[in-house]
């Protein structure tokens, strides 16, 4: 039976800046140009939704992986099937109960806001499963990237700031734009997680993205990811007010994350580029949001 520790470096508590981003930069949308636009509660539970469906993937990848037996020969953090430590009806039953607590969370928020809501949350729930769950997934096809970018940057953020204005407007093509540059965040830190497992996600016939764009491509990709956030928060800042371009101190974590993998890292220093690809994404939103709620 795996130790409370385990479960803990189980969840990737690493990857969770790609669940709290999204959400602080919807709400820092929401909060211009009048922060009483702001609605706490449903941002509070609108990061529970985020939260827990973050673990809820990682639990859901770590027991889809490890039957498969991808994850036998790993190289990154702690894999719970994978090194036996859990059995897979357990590492199941916390995704189940992960995607319960976001489905609860959610049906708070549609309640209140507009029953289509559900909709949207049903569909999160079965694209996070079936990233890698089901007997064809699509994060073995190479399409992880595309709905990191649609569900943890776009939808995250522009359904962040809506359930708070329940207006389109302003707020509505900022939030988008702001999805476009949290999404690319979050496209860089699969990036460099899967740039970092080609080798053995090749034998065990796993074709992310990265296996399918090469060692070289990838690199150059994960920089690319880098400059659409930056293009991003510019456009953030002409919607809204150019205050918001305090967020570009990410560029100070990202950019030696980029020095890091255009060095040509493999292996175990590949890993601290995810942490700094999740911290210059934590610092796009919260120095971004600050910025628009000081205007």
């Amino acid at each position: 039976m795996a130790t409370p520790s385990q479960w803990i470096a189980g969840a990737r508590l690493r990857t969770l800046p790609a669940a709290i981003s999204p959400v602080v930069a919807g709400t820092g949308v929401a909060a211009y140009p009048d922060a009483a636009g702001v609605v706490w509660w449903k941002a509070a539970l609108a990061m529970v939704v985020s939260l827990a469906l973050q673990v809820a993937v990682n639990y859901a990848n770590d027991y889809s992986d490890g039957i498969r037996g991808t994850d036998d020969d790993r190289v990154g953090p702690l894999r719970l099937v994978g090194s036996g430590a859990a059995t897979p009806a357990a590492v199941k039953r916390a995704a189940f109960l992960s995607f319960a607590v976001a489905g609860v969370a959610g049906l708070v928020l549609a309640a209140t806001t507009a029953w289509w809501l559900l909709l949207v949350g049903a569909v999160c729930v079965v694209a996070a499963w079936y990233y890698t769950g089901g007997k064809k997934p699509y994060g073995y096809l190479g399409l992880g990237e595309v709905m990191v970018f649609i569900f943890f940057g776009l939808v995250a953020v522009v359904g962040t700031t809506y359930v708070q204005t329940e207006t389109w407007g302003t707020t509505g093509w900022a939030s988008l734009v702001a999805g476009c540059g949290i999404g690319a965040l979050a496209c860089a830190i699969l990036v460099a997680n899967n740039l970092r497992d080609i080798p053995t996600d090749e034998v065990a016939g796993k074709m992310t993205l990265a296996v399918r764009l090469g060692d070289r491509t990838t690199r150059s990709f994960y920089g690319v990811l880098v400059v659409v956030a930056l293009v991003a928060l510019i456009g953030v800042g002409a919607l809204t007010t150019w205050w918001a371009l305090l967020g570009l101190v990410f560029l100070v974590p990202a950019g030696r994350g980029v020095l890091t993998v255009r060095s040509g890292a493999t292996g175990p220093r590949l890993i601290p580029v995810l942490q700094k690809t999740g911290l210059a994404e934590l610092a796009w939103a919260v120095l971004a949001t600050v910025g628009l709620f000081a205007a």
